[in-house]
């Protein structure tokens, strides 16, 4: 064998066991976003099945809980990477201690979409229980204290005027037991999802007497991820959010088109995508597209909405007073937030 050919053998075997060495450095980062089988959660269905994160140079693996509550301790606890779910005083507990950042925006209650109802039973109406101002002294079935339920009423309480603490909260755990309540009779009133309330409309249980985005339109749902992701892996994050927004933008170009009398527009990919959504969320097409939540195609947030949450559970003695949302919002992945405090 020539010096030359020699030369050349040992510069191609060098090249073979290097080579796992090469592909390991170029590796895309990995990472995880803990997830609920929701239709708010539809940017990540559409980012995962349309290779957004594959685009961005990163591999995420989604990981399904069946709780609100479960999300952000997924995310604290280090079994997530990523969280996208509803704000609830449980989720500003943990962030309060720096467990969790809230980067860009996931759900919100918008008027004209009908994500949540207030709905009343056929035998509180009788008794004179016609309007969302009528609240005082009946019984109220939702899920837990301390859910966007929960929440939902306090702003309702606030905006006319009627003492929350004069209300009767029943919390019910799940939407099942919502249910039996209400045809039951165990409670005059349910804020009740979408599809619930249509069945409970189609049974002649009750009648909605209006949705909480028309009413109240309010920061429903974030994505977070932890302080410590942010610090040490933020290229990882900004990739995760390249994804994500993308997914975004389908989800908004797809199912939140209005005209301009506020009536529903589909998109020309709306079929397309609502059959993206309907296998993560394991429902009909049908049954998910009548309750498709607004969802900002840019991630902007409601900032000053999450400091109104904040206060909120702190004077219903549910959030530490220490609390503060300057701490607990990160607004440097995504321009254009709205309503932000100047302190």
């Amino acid at each position: 064998m020539s010096r030359m050919t020699r030369r050349t053998a040992l510069a191609s075997g060098l090249a073979v066991l290097g080579a796992p060495t090469l592909l390991r450095a170029q590796a895309r980062p990995k990472a995880s976003v803990a997830v609920l089988r929701l239709s708010s959660s539809g940017p990540v269905f559409i980012a995962a099945e349309r290779g957004y994160w594959r685009d961005a140079g990163i591999d995420v693996e989604l990981k399904y809980f069946t709780a609100a509550a479960q999300v952000p301790v997924a995310v604290t606890s280090g079994d997530a990477d990523f969280g996208v779910t509803g704000l609830t005083a449980a989720f500003f507990n943990l962030a309060g201690r720096g467990a969790l950042k809230i980067i860009a925006a996931q759900s919100r209650e918008e008027k004209g979409y009908q994500l949540v109802a207030y709905m009343a039973t056929n035998a509180a109406i009788e008794k004179g229980f016609r309007s969302v101002r009528d609240f005082a002294g009946k019984r109220v079935g939702i899920t837990t204290t301390g859910s966007t339920f929960h929440y939902s009423l306090g702003v309702l309480a606030k905006k006319y005027g009627f003492d929350l603490a004069s209300v009767t909260l029943v919390p019910l755990q799940t939407l099942p037991n919502m249910q039996a309540a209400f045809k039951g009779g165990q409670v005059d009133a349910i804020l009740a999802p979408v599809t619930l309330a249509r069945a409970l409309e189609a049974d002649n249980s009750g009648k909605v007497l209006a949705w909480v985005g028309d009413e109240t339109p309010w920061q429903l749902g974030a994505l977070f991820t932890s302080p410590k992701a942010i610090a040490e892996r933020r290229d990882t994050v900004e990739r995760f959010l390249r994804g994500y927004l993308r997914g975004a933008a389908d989800y908004h170009t797809a199912f939140n088109q209005r005209d301009a009398a506020g009536r529903e527009v589909r998109g020309t990919d709306f079929a397309e995508t609502i059959l993206v959504v309907a296998r993560a969320v394991q429902q009909s097409p049908d049954l998910v597209s009548i309750g498709l939540p607004f969802v900002d195609p840019q991630g902007r947030l409601d900032v000053g909405d999450i400091y109104n949450q904040i206060a909120f559970w702190q004077q219903a003695g549910l959030v530490a007073r220490e609390v503060n949302g300057r701490d607990i919002v990160d607004l440097s992945f995504v321009r254009g937030h709205t309503n932000v405090p100047r302190s």
